[in-house]
Parts: C-alpha cells; structure tokens; sequence
C-alpha cells in the first residue's frame, strides 16, 4: 500500500484577500457548515461587511435555533492587537453573544486574552479564537480545516470528560450523558444533521432550514420518555396549514403525533413521544439513540416539504 504524507498550505495561496476572497467563501453555505461544526450553531442570514460606526464587521450571523447575533472577524495572518479591538467593538456595536475570531496563527498573548474574557464576561457572552489551515496530500486538492484555540466556558464545562459533579446535579449530569453519546451516535452514522454541543438543558435543538420552526428533542425523565417534536416559534397560521394536512404527514412519517396549538401561547407544537427513558438505567440507551435519529431524519424530511 503506497501512503501519501499530509502537507500543509499556506491560507495565503488560496484565498489571497480577507474580504473579497475568504469572507465571501466562508459566506457560502457548504463552506458556513464547517464553521458551525466547531462553534455548535446553525449560522443563517449571514451579512457581510456590516458597518458598525467607521469600521466594517466581516460577517454578521443569526443563530437559526436561538436568533442570537454572531459575528466573524476574519484574518489570515498572526492575531495582532487591532483585530482584538476590533472584535471587541463590533461585539458592542451590534449587541452580539457569540464572537468569533478566525486566524492563521493565535499568539499567545491572544490566548490568553480570550480566554481571560470567557472567565470574566457574562455567561451568556462567548469569545472563541479559531485557526485556519489547509492541507493537502500529493497533488489532492487543497481541505481547509478550522482548529478551535479558545472557546467559551461553557464548552469547557459541558465537555464529556469535564463532568464536575460538584457543579452539576444529578439531573443535568444524566442530560449531559444523553446529549454527548446522542452527538456520537449521530457522527457514527456520517451527521445525517448537524450536532450542536451537549447541553444540560432537558432540551436540544436541530435546525430544519427555517427561522419559523426547529426540531426539538427533549428529555422527560420523570414521564419516562423522549420528545421528538417540531416546534413553531410564533406562526398559527403555519401550524393549521400543518395541521391540515396531519393524516399526510403521519402517514409520510409512519408515526403520530400529539398536535398542540397551544392557543394561550405565541408557540405551538407537534409532539411525538419515544417512551423507555429512565436516568437510573441506561441499558437502552443504544436503542433510544437510533430511534430518536431515524425519527429525526424522517420529520425533517417530511416537514421540510409542507413549510
């Protein structure tokens, strides 16, 4: 078997402009992807050089499941002082909760930096410094890879082998479990949609390509069961014409669903429920992860056509 060796590129040889080159291809929505697979958002309604009093952000984003603002400060060379400012600045000018900073190399000043605003900044506010490179192998065409320097507290904490007991209680701990090994089975089966990062919240939300809806799985311990449902942000309208067409979209899925329209509430839902779920006993976990997948999939599927 004859082996290739990975060689790295030079960020600078493909796109030779922040602006007109990287921003723009970042933009696009295949390349945004591997961008959210790092930061566990769906990025949508990207804006590029979004002014914020004489300055220009490079990208401004929404997160589709949550509508916080995003904003991307791209530079392909050493982090330096002036983009440090900068992305302070526009987090300001445009009220954002989650900055990202994209370089070719982070020094160490940087890092520590950022990681010094993670530790001191609100909990709802996240900085995370990323690296760009690009390799190849042979003559192959050139893979560009994101490489997370720093990232929010909340990553840290959340992460699978991060579990502090003494700041988790049981509950939140059990989710944490859940959600990461639900993440593993889902990229054993090639992401058939995005993952975001495990939280421990009894709720985790899957983007379906529309700002009106997402699907929300959700964990009801004490009823035993996991939720699967489609939740609707604030449209009637869009849950009657749904609603409309139930005996469809049931007999498309191959599944039922508990239809609430929630009249006394701006949101609606459409619930399935996959009963067996207990904190205290986890042998069927493997066969909870692969319904709530197949599950998944299928109301994306089907939704996606009648929205």
């Amino acid at each position: 078997m004859k082996l290739g060796r990975l060689t790295e590129v030079d960020v600078r040889e493909l796109w030779k402009h922040e602006q007109y080159d990287f921003s723009n291809w970042l933009a696009e929505e295949e390349n945004i992807e591997l961008l959210n697979d790092i930061i566990g958002l769906t990025l949508v309604n990207i804006q590029k050089e979004v002014y914020v009093g004489a300055y220009r952000c490079d990208l401004v984003a929404e997160d589709e499941t949550t509508g916080t603002t995003v904003i991307i400060e791209n530079q392909l060379e050493c982090s330096n002082h002036d983009h440090l400012g900068k992305i302070i600045t526009y987090a300001s000018g445009l009220n954002a909760k989650v900055i990202v900073w994209i370089v070719k190399e982070a020094r160490e000043e940087h890092r520590s930096a950022i990681e010094w605003l993670n530790n001191n900044t609100n909990a709802d506010l996240g900085f995370f410094l990323i690296e760009l490179h690009a390799y190849k192998i042979g003559n192959s065409d050139c893979a560009p890879k994101f490489e997370a320097v720093e990232i929010p507290n909340g990553f840290i904490k959340n992460g699978k082998n991060n579990i502090d007991q003494g700041e988790l209680n049981k509950s939140q701990a059990e989710r944490l479990e859940f959600w990461n090994m639900l993440n593993e089975y889902v990229t054993a089966q090639g992401k058939p949609f995005s993952i975001r990062k495990a939280p421990t919240k009894s709720w985790y939300v899957i983007s379906i390509g529309t700002s009106e809806a997402f699907i929300s799985i959700t964990l009801a311990n004490k009823e035993s069961y996991v939720g699967v449902e489609l939740y609707i942000h604030d449209n009637k309208t869009l849950f009657d014409s749904l609603y409309s067409k139930k005996d469809i979209i049931e007999q498309e899925t191959g599944f039922t669903f508990d239809w609430q329209r929630l009249d006394n509430k701006k949101a609606s839902r459409i619930l399935h429920k996959i009963n067996g779920l207990n904190f205290d006993d986890h042998s069927n976990y493997p066969e909870l992860m692969n319904s709530i997948i197949d599950k998944v999939i299928v109301m994306k599927k089907t939704f996606a056509k009648y929205i």
